[in-house]
C-alpha cells in the first residue's frame, strides 16, 4: 500500500489511540482531528481542519484502509483502521514492530536510540539490541517495510523511514540492515564536535556558578 503523508498521519494516529486509548476507540472526526494536530509526538506539527480530515478518510475509506463503526444510538460517526492487524488486512506485524511503525509514520524517520524511547507507551523495548532486532525483521520481509538511511553528518545514529509514505528515502538508503552501524564508534570529527560542545556547556556552568555567588553576596 501507498500513503500521502496526510494518510500516513491519520492512519498513525488510529493505530497509537487504538494501542494508548482504546476506551476511546474507534475516534469520532473531532477526535482525529485533534489527535492529528497534536503538538506533542508529532513530526510536523499540523493543524488540519475537520474537513481537510474528513476528505482523507474518504479516500482512506476507498482504499479500504478504514471503515465506519457507529456504536448503538449513536449519532456520531466513528472509524477505525483497516491497516494491519486485522480480518481484512493481509499486513501482520508483531507489537514491536508495530510501535515502530507507528512512530515512523507519526515522527518521520528515527533513529534506533529515539525509537526506544518513543515507543515506549506502544511497546517497551528493555535493550537497544531489541529495536534493532526488530528493525531487521522490518527491513528483512519479502517487501519490506523499512528503509536505513545514510548516517547525517553530526549524527551518530543512522535513521530509519518507513515505506508506506515515505518511498523516497528508497533513493537514499538501503533496505540491507546493519545492526553494527547503530553501534559504530563516532568519528574523529564526531568527537572533536562533542568535545568541544562540552567544553562550552563546562564553560557556561562556570560563568554561571560565578553568577550565583556574586548575587549571593549581594544579598547578603
Amino acid at each position: 500500500m501507498e500513503l500521502s503523508n496526510l494518510e500516513a498521519r491519520i492512519i498513525g494516529c488510529l493505530l497509537e489511540k487504538e494501542i494508548t486509548t482504546p476506551e476511546q476507540y474507534p475516534l469520532s472526526i473531532n477526535s482525529i482531528t485533534l489527535a492529528c494536530n497534536q503538538k506533542s509526538s508529532r513530526e510536523p506539527v499540523m493543524a488540519l481542519s475537520e474537513t481537510e480530515v474528513q476528505t482523507i478518510i474518504d479516500d482512506l475509506a476507498k482504499k479500504r484502509l478504514i471503515s465506519e463503526q457507529s456504536g448503538f444510538g449513536s449519532r456520531v460517526v466513528k472509524y477505525k483502521h483497516r491497516f494491519c492487524n486485522t480480518e481484512f488486512s493481509d499486513l501482520q506485524l508483531s507489537s514491536d514492530q508495530l510501535a515502530v511503525i507507528i512512530v515512523m509514520l507519526l515522527r518521520g524517520p528515527q533513529t534506533p536510540g529515539e525509537l526506544k524511547t518513543r515507543c515506549n507507551r506502544l511497546h517497551a523495548f528493555e535493550t537497544p539490541q531489541q529495536v534493532e532486532s526488530t528493525l531487521q525483521a522490518l527491513a528483512s520481509r519479502e517487501e519490506p517495510l523499512i528503509v536505513q538511511l545514510p548516517r547525517e553528518a553530526g549524527r551518530r545514529d543512522n535513521r530509519y523511514a518507513q515505506l508506506f509514505s515515505d518511498k523516497q528515502y528508497l533513493e537514499q538508503g538501503t533496505t540491507s540492515f546493519d545492526a553494527s552501524v547503530a553501534r559504530t564508534p563516532s568519528s574523529a570529527a564526531d568527537k572533536q564536535a562533542l568535545a568541544a560542545r562540552v567544553e562550552q556547556l563546562e564553560t557556561q556552568v562556570s560563568e554561571l556558578t560565578q553568577r550565583l555567588q556574586e548575587l549571593e553576596q549581594l544579598l547578603n
